[in-house]
């Protein structure tokens, strides 16, 4: 990612950041089981709420350390080998990706500009490239 990209995702994030988490969530997980209804089953037993303030949180920790991508790597692979764990297969994470920028665009409204579209496309594909790659490493 371009150190612009990671201003932006930060400074747009930041916004988001100040909307409920129940709220960003909802429109996450409603628009993700509207675009991949296959997903649902596998919240069946999640609490979307709790779920929801697990999503923000760990995009809030995500989005802190995007500079310096190397601190973060072990958090990825253990996130990786949970969404394993949970049946999450590489198609799923593209479903996951459009339901994450139909949300953000949402909650940004006028603020959601093409370049960042942009720079939330370069995120999720360098953050979803890496929980892949992680994935077939647990699946080896």
């Amino acid at each position: 990612m371009k150190t612009n990209q990671i201003s932006l995702v930060k400074e747009s994030f930041s916004l988001v950041a100040k909307i409920p988490a129940e709220t960003v969530g909802s429109l996450f997980y409603n628009r993700l089981f509207e675009i991949a209804p296959e997903l649902k089953p596998m919240f069946r037993n999640a609490d979307i709420p709790e779920q929801s303030r697990k999503l923000v949180s760990m995009l809030s920790y995500i989005i802190s350390k995007l500079d310096k991508p190397d601190t973060i790597l072990d958090d990825v692979a253990k996130l990786s080998q949970r969404h394993v764990k949970y049946g999450v297969e590489d198609y799923h994470y593209e479903k996951v990706g459009e339901a994450l920028l139909w949300t953000l665009e949402q909650g940004l409204g006028k603020n959601w500009t093409e370049e960042t579209k942009e720079a939330w496309i370069a995120c999720y594909t360098l953050l979803s490239g890496a929980m892949k790659e992680m994935s077939q490493e647990v699946n080896a």
